[in-house]
């Protein structure tokens, strides 16, 4: 494992307020890096109040004690960097890539609107029409708008910190009021709860000095503290059918798998990449190039950080090919591979693709700051973005396999069935 090791140079300190971080040096990089996650997201919203996280992905661009609405964003793109934030269950990040010149103002705009955000009536009213909007145009009307949340409803219940959506309710974004809004922001958007990632070309000592003189005078105050999230409930294998107006009938076979940190994340994500990833997966071999039974075979792996995640393997079936049936060609060849295993040229191809994909997110400074805060959250060590790879080289077709069996196993498996109105 140690010759696949990475060894990219990582300093992590903790500001007096609480706030940790990493400087991660890259002297021949063109710009640096400010990467900020804060440790909340969705599963740690309450029910009745869900929507927040994700509102505030919104609310941090809306302007400051010394920032105009917008202006965050407009200053960063004016000096040729690029700025933005994302939310999912597990935390909200935001970021932004910037001339080397441009670090302070980066730091300094960050600590603008962590310290003195503007949540006013007009701003949270605004922001909650953006939101309903995404929610129509990305779920609404879209095909497939509502295959998530089926997907995930067959593993969580809608009670569970997991079981809704990222993008929360909207009657609970309309029942909300502003001191709910800013009551959640006062309890996470706190140093304790952030992590800093700078990376680029900058000294050490000069980005722990900016990051203390511009984030380090943000009140130190207790962070807030997940709640202990329950492990869903046992539930036996189901079939859901449901009838929409899309373009393609689809099969989804789901299963429940551990969290982001376990051992067997990596082997499970190997398996589903040589089961279903590109022309020479085994997927496609059998059921689209021979089996003549589907169009297409695809993968999903939704991991979490506190919970069980969710991997899936979904297929669109030729015209007269019912979901049923292919369904039942998808187990019985997950079956076999569960059995045999994969073969050397398999693990290699899929390993191989791995590497490639993992090295092109490091190669540049954003995708390397993403990936060690990353690390951090879900395996409670920065340093870990430097051993990641080397773990999945490590990995053996006996380790795939037993992967698979463990956790893809065929009778435990939840079937979606996802039926184009035309072909009912």
């Amino acid at each position: 494992m140690s010759e696949a090791a990475l060894h990219y140079p990582l300093t992590r300190a903790v500001l007096d307020n609480g706030l940790e971080l990493v400087v991660a040096p890259d002297d021949g990089a063109p710009g640096v890096a400010v990467n900020l996650w804060v440790t909340v997201g969705s599963a740690d919203e309450t029910p009745g109040r869900t929507g927040f996280a994700h509102l505030f992905e919104h609310l941090m661009f809306q302007g400051s004690a010394n920032v105009a609405s917008g202006e965050h964003m407009a200053t960063i793109e004016a000096l040729g960097g690029t700025v933005n934030a994302t939310t999912s269950s597990d935390r909200t990040n935001f970021f932004e890539t910037v001339p080397r010149g441009a670090l302070e103002l980066a730091l300094w705009l960050e600590a603008d609107r962590f310290s003195s955000l503007a949540i006013t009536p007009e701003n949270f009213e605004a922001q909650r029409q953006v939101v309903k909007e995404e929610k129509r145009q990305r779920y609404d009307n879209q095909p497939y708008g509502d295959l998530l949340e089926l997907l995930m409803g067959q593993h969580f219940p809608t009670d569970h910190p997991y079981g809704h959506l990222t993008i929360g309710s909207m009657a609970d974004l309309d029942a909300a009021s502003l001191d709910d809004v800013a009551g959640f922001f006062a309890s996470w958007y706190r140093p304790a709860n952030l992590r800093l990632v700078v990376c680029g070309p900058v000294d050490v000592d000069e980005g722990l000095a900016l990051a203390d003189r511009h984030l380090g005078r943000l009140d130190a105050l207790p962070g807030g503290r997940r709640a202990v999230v329950p492990a869903p409930k046992p539930v036996g294998p189901t079939v859901a059918t449901v009838t929409r107006d899309v373009p393609h009938s689809l099969a989804y076979l789901s299963w429940r798998t551990p969290p982001a940190a376990h051992v067997e994340q990596p082997a499970i994500d190997l398996a589903l990449a040589i089961l279903a990833d590109g022309h020479t997966s085994r997927l496609h071999r059998a059921l689209v190039r021979r089996g003549g039974l589907a169009n297409e075979v695809h993968r999903v792996n939704l991991t979490h950080r506190s919970t069980s995640s969710v991997a899936a393997l979904l297929g669109r079936p030729v015209d007269g090919v019912a979901l049923p049936r292919l369904a039942e060609a998808i187990l019985e060849e997950l079956g076999r591979f569960a059995g045999d295993g994969p073969t050397a040229e398999e693990l290699s191809r899929a390993q191989a693709q791995y590497e490639r994909e993992w090295l092109w997110d490091l190669a540049t400074t954003s995708g390397r700051a993403d990936a060690i805060n990353e690390s951090w959250l879900i395996h409670g060590s920065p340093d870990h973005v430097n051993l990641h790879l080397a773990e999945v080289l490590s990995l053996t077709a006996a380790d795939v396999a037993a992967a698979a069996r463990r956790w893809l196993d065929p009778s435990a498996v939840q079937q979606l069935h996802y039926v184009a109105e035309a072909t009912r």
